[in-house]
């Protein structure tokens, strides 16, 4: 927030050091506080600028009493557009409605979001398998940083909608009160959709990363019983290589197929015992 706009809140408008400190903060959360006669109100909403993966959401920090509400951003927030063609529109009258407006927004831009969250670690799921481990841990541990994320405010805001929603405010209509209800009860099922994404993520992760070992554990047993198929013919062949007299049918004319023949004897025996002990069963 520039100095001017600082300056205003602080002068023109002449509001307390505390409800200024609470819209001009560098970091919120989702929080409602009565103060006199109106309400501290910090919301959290999707923005079209880039934002960090641990803070996916930009915060809208509100004052709201009869007859006139303040808001401050630090990031464009994309509900604010919205319902500031309903005002125009005519369709928003008073404070209550723009908060109960912008509450529903929020939740209603967040929907979509948290249901491809859901339908991503769904497709994860159906595609599991060896050959995918790698790209499939890569989507899965995005989703569930994501997911992660966006808990982290939804969880609190459907409580501050919650005590918004039975704040004992004039300025807060019966209906107003039921749309705030409404994207309170929004907020808690893509929390809890979330938590259950998150949870499934790491299930998933899991189960790539048992994939991976098994299939690290099955190419080391194939190279160990090739070492063991091999180990008894280079003793073979080590031994009848010596440059020493004294090796049996070493001028023989088929000493070389007859060690050959052996060796494949030996190979064979070798892997039909590993074959008999189901050592390739997976």
């Amino acid at each position: 927030m520039d100095r001017e706009a600082c300056a205003r809140i602080g002068g023109e408008a002449s509001l307390s050091p505390y409800i200024i400190e609470a819209l001009t903060a560098a970091e919120t959360r989702p929080r409602c506080d009565a103060v006199d006669q109106g309400a501290v109100i910090n919301l959290r909403g999707l923005s079209s600028e880039e934002l960090a993966s641990s803070d996916p959401l930009a915060s809208i920090r509100i004052y709201a009493l009869e007859g006139c509400v303040f808001s401050v951003t630090r990031k464009q927030l994309n509900a604010v557009p919205v319902v500031r063609a309903q005002i125009e529109a005519g369709a928003i009258l008073d404070p209550g409605d723009l908060i109960a407006a912008l509450a529903q927004a929020i939740t209603e831009e967040l929907d979509p979001v948290v249901a491809e969250l859901g339908d991503s670690i769904d497709d994860c799921e159906e595609r599991i398998a060896t050959s995918r481990a790698f790209e499939l841990r890569r989507l899965v541990n995005q989703a569930r940083v994501q997911a992660i994320g966006l808990r982290r405010f939804l969880a609190p805001q459907r409580v501050a909608l919650e005590k918004l929603a039975n704040l004992g405010a004039t300025w807060l209509g019966e209906d107003d009160r039921m749309h705030l209800s409404a994207a309170a009860d929004r907020a808690a099922r893509m929390a809890e959709e979330l938590e259950s994404i998150r949870e499934r993520a790491a299930l998933v992760h899991e189960t790539l990363t048992d994939l991976r070992a098994e299939q690290i554990d099955q190419r080391s047993l194939i190279i160990a019983v090739a070492a063991m198929v091999f180990l008894p013919l280079t003793f073979i062949t080590g031994l009848l290589g010596m440059n020493v007299a004294g090796i049996p049918f070493a001028h023989e004319q088929w000493a070389f197929w007859g060690v050959f023949g052996f060796c494949v004897v030996i190979a064979l025996g070798v892997g039909g015992y590993f074959i008999a002990r189901h050592w390739f069963e997976r």
